[in-house]
């Protein structure tokens, strides 16, 4: 499950590829009750059996969690922590993946890691299970199943992880599979509407899985469904939650202090800047109007063409999409995730007005941070935090 912010009252056990893996306080609730569960039948021995077992299976939690972090690191997106509570783990990434592709891996990534290690353990097993076969004659049955043994132990992590795998790719919120369907929505009805879509499949699931547990007597499954319900309804109001993102408007975040270049500049010049500064997109004015826009990525194809000298204006893209400097951040972001554009060019009046500069995709993913700072600081100010 991938979050953005976490719950306090946690400490952190370990620190993996600079991550923080915290354990949440409520979470010596798991232990206790696998403790419970096989001690209650094989005593002291089951009771070890149930800690250890309970013990793997969230560090195969970990795992999947760390997919996630990991996918969104390479996306730029912060991802420094992840925390795990009796009912799973949750990793937390600061903002949302420019694109709905990077969204869509992102969620897969902790499924897939459980395919994996379910892969390995099946290979485990496997062998396990033939060895005792030719060397004692004994199959596995479902009265061995139900001691504290090693077979035990491999079936019980394989079983879970193939369930995590297909529980978590529900396409719901807050499961993995909810945010890849949000991801295929977004190219057609954008991200808000994705949103409530997904969201609003969670809480029906929920509400489903809610009442046939009730109804069957088993408390833990409803208290899963409460979870789904109070995570997919959580992600129902994010999109009010980033007021602050559709508050802000375009022309509140481009650079005012950019290197602008000219047509005639060579293209070497355009390398110095962007080997001397962090600007990777520059303006081509000429007559004081707009005409073209180069990026780091044209400079790059250019050069992999051709060595010869070139100019700005060989390798220019002349089709900027205008932007109105009055639009919200949350629709330009909206229309470049849907129609792949890396920046844009804001303009005082789209129809006319004056140029003001360049919005890339990276510094809405910037205002996004800085935008969900501020709301966490605000939202903690009202509770007194």
């Amino acid at each position: 499950m991938v979050v953005i912010g976490l719950s306090h009252w946690s400490f952190r056990i370990a620190r993996i590829a600079k991550i923080d893996v915290k354990v949440h306080f409520t979470f010596a609730l798991i232990l206790a009750l696998g403790a419970w569960q096989w001690g209650r039948v094989h005593g002291l021995r089951g009771a070890a059996f149930g800690v250890l077992l309970m013990t793997l299976l969230f560090v195969c939690v970990t795992l999947h969690e760390l997919g996630h972090s990991l996918v969104a690191r390479s996306f730029q997106l912060p991802a420094d922590e992840i925390v795990l509570y009796p009912f799973g783990g949750a990793a937390q990434v600061d903002g949302d993946a420019p694109k709905p592709i990077q969204e869509a891996l992102v969620a897969i990534a902790g499924p897939a890691v459980n395919v994996m290690i379910a892969a390995i353990l099946l290979l485990i097993t496997s062998a396990k299970l033939e060895w005792m076969r030719l060397t004692t004659g004994e199959h596995l049955t479902r009265a061995a199943l139900a001691r504290p043994s090693t077979t035990t132990l491999l079936v019980w992590l394989l079983s879970a992880n193939l369930m995590m795998a297909l529980f978590n790719m529900i396409p719901a919120f807050p499961m993995d599979g909810g945010r890849v369907l949000r991801s295929v929505l977004a190219h057609r009805v954008g991200a808000v509407a994705a949103t409530r879509v997904a969201a609003g499949l969670g809480q029906a699931l929920s509400l489903g899985i809610g009442i046939w547990a009730l109804t069957a007597d088993n408390y833990g499954l409803t208290a899963t469904a409460l979870v789904m319900f109070l995570g997919a309804t959580g992600e129902q109001r994010a999109p009010a939650r980033r007021s602050a993102l559709a508050s802000l408007r375009v022309g509140e975040v481009f650079n005012r202090n950019a290197i602008t270049l000219v047509p005639g500049d060579p293209v070497a010049r355009v390398i110095d800047h962007l080997l001397t500064s962090y600007q990777p997109d520059f303006a081509v004015i000429e007559g004081g109007e707009l005409v073209g826009v180069v990026t780091r990525k044209r400079v790059l194809d250019a050069l992999a063409k051709s060595t010869r000298a070139q100019e700005v204006a060989e390798i220019m893209d002349r089709q900027v999409p205008r932007i109105d400097a009055r639009t919200s951040l949350e629709e330009v972001q909206e229309r470049m995730q849907r129609e792949s554009i890396p920046v844009v060019a804001v303009f005082e009046d789209e129809q006319g007005g004056r140029y003001l500069g360049l919005v890339s995709q990276d510094d809405l993913a910037e205002a996004r941070l800085v935008a969900g700072y501020v709301q966490r600081q605000t939202e903690a100010g009202i509770r007194g935090e």
